[in-house]
């Protein structure tokens, strides 16, 4: 019989998955704080 298409398997393993994912997770959080720092400072060049 066929495989089941159901099924995803790929020939990775979840750890590497896990890391990709924590890398961009990483990423992510990095580009978003480097934005608030910048909206904040030029909140604070606009007051002053």
């Amino acid at each position: 019989m066929a495989k089941d298409p159901s099924k995803k398997e790929s020939g990775k393993p979840a750890g590497e998955r896990e890391a990709r994912l924590k890398a961009a997770l990483k990423a992510n959080l990095a580009r978003r704080k480097a934005q608030a720092r910048a909206r904040k400072s030029s909140d604070e060049d606009k007051k002053a």
